[in-house]
């Protein structure tokens, strides 16, 4: 397990299907067995999507539902997330209804600045009890969440980039949200090639880190991983040194 100045989230699955990994975890019971393999391999956290029948991001109660149970049911007490990305239900009153409509809560969700009705989607779970990862793509939206009222009252900020994602675009983008003032914690990742030398920057300027094949399939050699366990394990190793 990684020491107390280490806190590494892991994203199991993303908006990723299995045709780009056979071992990618959609059904409730497989994103429970890929949560309990990645606590146990270091992660403090859990953030997944919950999946529909087709193996889609899905916001339907019934689905947050079921991946929720599954995973609590497996690793009790273990902070758990899920998505509420724009894509999938791409409009803005409907993906407030579809929340609205939850009856089995996560502890947190990630609310993407830059998506349409950001703001008024984190009040709603605020107000429900439900903590709000403001996730960070740009500039723009970190200065738009900054400017937010919702701003003071998240549980974390999130600094994602892209697969083109560098340390000093990252740093530009930290610069605005530490100039916020939140007194929430900043977690910075990246996506696939970026994935390992973000989680490496991560480590050097004392953020939290995530890690999981939302991100990436492919450990730091290069060689394609077996599985969110084996990720974590890598990641964990990184961040110790």
């Amino acid at each position: 397990m990684p020491g107390t100045t280490i806190y590494l989230k892991a994203c199991v699955n993303g908006a990723r299907t299995p045709d780009e990994h056979p071992a990618l975890p959609v059904t409730p019971q497989q994103l429970a067995a890929e949560t309990v393999a990645a606590h146990a391999a270091g992660a403090r956290a859990v953030h997944l999507h919950p999946k529909n029948a087709d193996g889609t991001d899905s916001l339907r109660a019934s689905d947050v539902e079921a991946a929720v149970v599954a995973v609590r049911q497996a690793a009790p007490g273990l902070p758990l997330g899920v998505t509420t990305g724009f894509w999938a239900l791409p409009d803005a009153a409907q993906r407030l209804r579809a929340i609205e409509s939850w009856s089995v809560l996560p502890d947190f969700a990630s609310v993407n600045w830059h998506e349409p009705g950001a703001a008024e989607l984190a009040e709603l779970l605020l107000s429900r009890g439900v903590g709000v990862e403001a996730g960070i793509f740009h500039a723009e939206a970190a200065e738009s969440w900054a400017a937010s009222a919702v701003a003071p009252h998240c549980l974390r900020v999130m600094v994602e980039l892209g697969a083109d994602g560098d340390v000093a675009t990252a740093d530009e983008i930290l610069a605005v949200v530490a100039a916020a003032g939140s007194r929430a914690p900043t977690l910075l990742h990246g996506l696939d090639d970026s994935c390992w030398p973000l989680l490496q920057h991560a480590g050097a300027r004392g953020l939290q880190a995530r890690i999981g094949m939302e991100d990436t399939l492919a450990l730091p050699d290069g060689s394609r991983a077996d599985g969110n366990a084996a990720l974590v394990s890598a990641a964990v190793g990184l961040l110790s040194r």
